[in-house]
């Protein structure tokens, strides 16, 4: 049976489906910051109606491991979800299913649909190019991963392969994509350094602009910040806030604070199962699920 999760509306009063929950501990609430939910996520709702991907009945094997269990939800165009959840639930592998990185190891197996929007094309049938499904769909690591080449070499890679072959567009591009990720003026003038010169959060930013260089649809994010210290995370942070402006962003965190700070939406999995699927301000403050209640208050994870 496949479970449909759809955004809730948090200002609904007495919904049947969290009526008589136990209203989290201020510990909960605490754990999304000092500064409390953004309210000027919270008040960007014009967006909220477009559906940028679907999920229906995903199953997703390594073997015959069964790593995902029937997910389906919906991912908001121009957003940013979140994915929480103890190590090993699920969520990093829930996200490598967008840009088919499973092909690349044998014995895995999808089953299921991910539909993309407005073309409405399963990103998961046979006849799907998974190159072309990575260049429209982004990937940002836990750790920078920069190439053993120059900063700018790192950004035009992309537009390369793809077959980009004019030195001035390549060169336009490039620029863009680098003040897109905040960079630009840091490394302006020395393009042709090795982008391992740079700090570790330059680093991210360097792959965050190569990312987006392609001009993805979707970008996505695995712990992109575990690896920073807490100024380069801000900063990794603000970026994301400001880049789902123009692209639609899924973000795999175990940082509570994070979740609470740069997502509109959250999707709590456990065990390979998605549990709860809604608004941020309502997951972290009123969950309908008791299991999503016990892992943001810290009783396991």
């Amino acid at each position: 049976m496949v479970r449909h999760f759809h955004i809730d509306n948090p200002t609904m009063k007495n919904d049947s489906s969290t009526a008589g929950v136990h209203i989290p501990s201020a510990r909960a609430i605490e754990s999304v910051g000092a500064g409390g939910f953004r309210s000027d996520l919270l008040r960007s709702t014009s967006k909220s109606s477009a559906i940028k991907a679907e999920v229906r009945g995903l199953d997703f094997h390594y073997g015959g491991f069964r790593a995902l269990k029937d997910v389906s939800m919906q991912v908001q165009a121009n957003e940013v979800t979140a994915l929480i959840g103890p190590s090993g639930c699920g969520k990093s592998t829930f996200l490598r299913c967008f840009n088919r990185m499973h092909d690349l190891y044998p014995g895995s197996r999808y089953d299921g649909e991910i539909r993309l929007y407005p073309d409405d094309v399963n990103l998961l049938a046979p006849d799907i190019d998974p190159v072309e499904t990575r260049i429209r769909i982004g990937m940002v690591f836990q750790k920078p991963n920069p190439f053993p080449k120059s900063i700018f070499e790192n950004v035009a890679y992309g537009l390369r392969i793809t077959g980009e072959k004019r030195r001035q567009v390549i060169h336009e591009k490039v620029e863009k994509a680098l003040r897109d990720a905040a960079l630009w003026d840091e490394v302006k003038d020395r393009l042709h350094q090795p982008a391992t010169s740079l700090s570790g959060g330059q680093q991210q930013r360097l792959c965050i602009a190569r990312t987006l260089a392609t001009e993805p649809e979707i970008v996505l994010f695995d712990e992109p910040t575990s690896a920073l210290d807490p100024i380069a995370t801000a900063s990794i942070e603000e970026l994301i806030i400001e880049l789902k402006e123009r692209v639609t962003i899924l973000i795999v965190t175990h940082n509570m604070q994070q979740a609470g700070r740069v997502s509109r939406y959250t999707a709590f999995m456990y065990l390979g199962e998605l549990v709860e699927f809604g608004e941020t301000s309502r997951i972290f403050t009123r969950p309908a699920k008791r299991e999503t209640e016990n892992y943001i208050t810290g009783r396991f994870g």
